[in-house]
């Protein structure tokens, strides 16, 4: 069973950041973000001071600088992911790359939900709040692989190995 929380770190502009838990149904069309923090305490906050939202798998902090452990901003080959292969500079000069799903989300709500790069470190998801974002530009669609069809309604015809009319004359 899923937990009702999910941990998540904040990053702010201020360079500062708090780790604690968004609802399982994180509302990105809310007008400010509700984080239960470690202590217990509920902290409200705007969207415009928060840089971006991470979804890890675990809050237990070992790099004071990077507790999210977002090592990898950007995509050393073509996704694999279906979806849309987004790269965005933030408004304090950052550079993040992601993949966002292609569908009503990306023009609804307070902002993006993207997949990184490296989903093998603990960030497995990012939100970028639309005030973030100074740029955003769409690298790829990325589909989903199509199967081969076989034609099996359409019966080839098969020429006959053995003819009717050769088999008497022996």
């Amino acid at each position: 069973m899923a937990s009702l929380r999910k941990p998540v770190i904040v990053r702010k502009f201020s360079r500062e950041w708090i780790a604690g838990y968004a609802g399982a149904g994180f509302d990105r069309n809310a007008p400010t973000l509700e984080l239960l923090d470690t202590g217990g305490r509920v902290i409200s906050m705007t969207w415009e001071a928060v840089k971006w939202v991470c979804f890890v798998r675990e809050l237990s902090i070992g790099d004071p600088n990077q507790p999210e452990r977002l090592l990898q901003k950007r995509f050393a080959v073509r996704p694999r992911t279906p979806g849309l292969w987004l790269r965005m500079i933030l408004i304090d000069g950052e550079e993040l790359e992601g993949v966002a799903a292609n569908d009503r989300s990306l023009v609804e709500g307070h902002g993006l939900m993207l997949i990184p790069p490296d989903t093998r470190s603990n960030t497995q998801r990012i939100f970028v709040p639309r005030q973030a974002i100074q740029t955003l530009e769409v690298l790829a669609l990325i589909g989903v692989a199509r199967r081969r069809h076989t034609d099996a309604g359409r019966t080839a015809e098969q020429s006959e190995l053995f003819p009717a009319e050769s088999a008497g004359e022996s």
